[in-house]
């Protein structure tokens, strides 16, 4: 059995990797690619949160800065963070919110893995995952000490009262051409 790779380790050796990768904690994970509608959706959203926090402390990063969150380093589609860093900080350590744009092939990891070391992660207050075919959002946020979810449909507004701004869902979808609302009874 192979002993697990240190959080360390891993830095290191990516650094010197050609393709991003993540790190769940044991071992490295490949990245993959997305789809013109996911980036659409990650742009929108990376304009929209950073221009609501002109002027504030917080900023808006896409998915070329990774997090530290539990023990592990991810690569969020978009992240806002509060703190100072300095010039040439590769891995943010106290992330406010996360977001996430659901694929097929990572849906399953963004509600599971990611959504528990999201969770343990005392700096991160609201984990925001968004569908790329229809205006729908699950929103986890920590209420009481408690990690609780709800969906967020087409003509909300995404609340972060985290830092200090709301966007309306559509705004993230300008652009993008959507199917049918799915249908919630089956």
């Amino acid at each position: 059995m192979r002993k697990p790779l240190s959080l360390e380790a891993f830095l290191v050796w990516e650094e010197q990797q050609e393709s991003r990768w993540e790190f769940d904690g044991f071992a490295p994970v490949a990245m993959t690619g997305g789809t013109l509608a996911h980036g659409i959706i990650q742009g929108n959203l990376n304009a929209a949160l950073n221009t609501r926090l002109r002027g504030t402390s917080s900023r808006a990063v896409g998915s070329d800065v990774a997090i530290e969150a539990a023990g592990s380093i991810r690569y969020p589609d978009v992240f806002v963070y509060c703190s100072a860093f300095p010039p040439g900080t590769r891995v943010v350590t106290e992330p406010v919110v996360v977001f996430e744009v659901l694929s097929p092939t990572t849906a399953d990891t963004d509600f599971g893995v990611k959504n528990v070391e999201y969770r343990d992660t005392s700096s991160i207050k609201r984990y925001v995952l968004i569908a790329q075919d229809h205006q729908l959002a699950t929103v986890f946020v920590r209420v009481n000490g408690d990690w609780v979810g709800h969906i967020v449909t087409e003509g909300a507004l995404l609340e972060m009262p985290e830092i200090g701004i709301e966007v309306p869902l559509a705004e993230l979808y300008d652009g993008v051409p959507l199917g049918d609302a799915p249908s919630l009874i089956a």
